[in-house]
C-alpha cells in the first residue's frame, strides 16, 4: 500500500504544483494592473511565507532526533538556492508585468528542456537512445513544448465565448493584454526565470541528498529570500504609498502567493523532487499552460480558441508520453534491482551450503 500511495501521490502533487504557479501568474497580473508594486510584493510574499513556515524546524527537532543537523555546508548550499530563486523571482515579476500570465505559462515549457539538459551534464540522468522508454521521454518533451508553441503562436476561429458580461470583459482586458510595448523582453525574463526554476529543480535533488528535511529547506530558503529581497526592494520602492497594504487585490496576491503558492506549493514542489527527480517533476510545467487558458476563461472573460483546444490535446499527449516513458524506466530500474538482489542472496547461501562438514 505505501509503494501505491508513493506512485500516485508524486503525481497529484506535481499537478497541484502547477495550478497554484497558474492561478498566481493571473493574480500577480491583477495585482500589478491594480498598481500593486512589485518590489513591496516580493518582500511582503517572502516575509510572510518566512513567517508560515518558522514553526517547521521546531516541529520537525521535536517530531525526531534523527534528523541530520543543519551544517554550515548545507546552509551555503540553500543560500545559493534562495539567490537562485531570488533571480527567478524578479525575472517572473518583470516578465509578467511586460507581458501577460500566457506567455508566462508558455514560458514555463522550457523547464522540461532546460531540466532534462542540465540532468545529462550532470549524470543525473541516463539516456539510452535505443531504449523505447528514453525515446518518449524525449519525443514527449518535444511534443509538449510544441503544443505550447501552438498555443502562443496560433489563435484560430473562437469556440465558446465568454460567459462574462461584455463590461466585465473590458475591465479586466489590462489584465490579460500587456499594459507596456516591451513583449520581447518580458518573453526574454520569462525564459530567464524558467532556466532558473530549472537549475533550482536540479540543484534541489542534491541538496536533498545531504540534507533530506523538505518543510526545514523551505524554511531556510524563504528567510533568506526575505534577506535578499528586503534591501533590494527598499532601495528600489522608496515611496512610503507603495508600503501601505489595503484591502484590495494586491494584499489578495501577497496572502495567496505566500500561503498557497510558497508555503504549500513549493514545499510540496521539493516533496515531489525528492520522491522522483528533477526531470519528471519539470515534464508537468506543460500543464500549466492548459490551467493558464481554462483560469483565464472562467475567470477574467478570456474566448476559447481553436489554437488553445488543438495546442491543450498536443500538450496533454506529449505529457503522458514523456511521464510513461519515465515511469516504464523506473520499473525496469526496480525490476533490475530486484533481480540483482535475488542473485546476491542465492549467492551467499551457495557457498554457506557447501562449506558445511559432512557428517558421514
Amino acid at each position: 500500500m505505501e509503494g501505491r500511495g508513493r506512485g500516485w501521490l508524486p503525481f497529484v502533487g506535481m499537478i497541484t504544483v502547477v495550478l497554484t504557479l497558474a492561478s498566481n501568474m493571473v493574480v500577480m497580473k491583477m495585482a500589478m494592473s491594480d498598481g500593486m508594486n512589485k518590489y513591496t510584493m516580493a518582500f511582503y510574499t517572502n516575509a510572510l511565507a518566512s513567517l508560515v513556515l518558522l514553526p517547521c524546524p521546531f516541529i520537525i527537532s521535536r517530531r525526531s532526533g534523527s534528523s541530520p543537523p543543519v551544517t554550515f555546508s548545507v546552509l551555503r548550499k540553500i543560500f545559493l538556492l534562495a539567490v537562485a530563486g531570488f533571480a527567478a523571482q524578479m525575472c517572473g515579476y518583470f516578465g509578467i508585468d511586460y507581458s501577460s500570465p500566457l506567455l508566462g505559462m508558455a514560458m514555463m515549457n522550457l523547464i522540461p528542456a532546460f531540466t532534462f539538459v542540465l540532468a545529462i551534464i550532470l549524470r543525473m540522468e541516463k539516456v539510452n537512445w535505443k531504449s523505447s522508454s528514453s525515446q518518449a521521454k524525449l519525443v514527449g518533451t518535444i511534443i509538449s513544448i510544441l503544443g505550447a508553441s501552438v498555443v502562443t503562436l496560433y489563435k484560430g476561429p473562437p469556440i465558446l465565448g465568454s460567459s462574462l458580461h461584455p463590461s466585465v470583459q473590458l475591465r479586466h482586458l489590462p489584465f490579460l493584454l500587456p499594459q507596456q510595448s516591451n513583449w520581447v523582453l518580458g518573453g526574454f525574463l520569462l525564459a530567464a526565470q524558467a532556466f532558473l526554476l530549472s537549475g533550482s529543480y536540479v540543484f534541489q535533488a542534491f541538496i536533498l541528498k545531504d540534507y533530506p528535511e523538505v518543510m526545514n529547506i523551505m524554511f531556510y530558503v524563504m528567510f533568506f529570500l526575505t534577506i535578499l529581497s528586503g534591501p533590494f526592494s527598499f532601495i528600489l520602492a522608496r515611496e512610503p504609498e507603495s508600503w501601505i497594504l489595503k484591502v484590495d487585490m494586491g494584499l489578495i496576491s501577497i496572502l495567496y502567493t505566500a500561503v498557497v503558492v510558497i508555503a504549500f506549493g513549493s514545499t510540496l514542489g521539493v516533496w515531489c523532487v525528492k520522491q522522483t527527480g528533477p526531470v519528471l517533476v519539470s515534464m508537468f510545467k506543460p500543464l500549466g499552460i492548459v490551467f493558464a487558458i481554462g483560469l483565464g476563461f472562467i475567470f477574467l472573460g478570456e474566448t476559447l480558441h481553436i489554437g488553445s483546444l488543438i495546442g491543450a490535446i498536443v500538450i496533454v499527449m506529449g505529457f503522458y508520453l514523456a511521464v510513461w516513458g519515465k515511469s516504464n524506466e523506473e520499473e525496469k530500474t526496480i525490476e533490475g534491482s530486484v533481480v540483482e538482489e535475488s542473485l546476491a542472496s542465492t549467492g551467499h547461501k551457495i557457498p554457506l551450503l557447501q562449506d558445511q562438514p559432512s557428517s558421514v
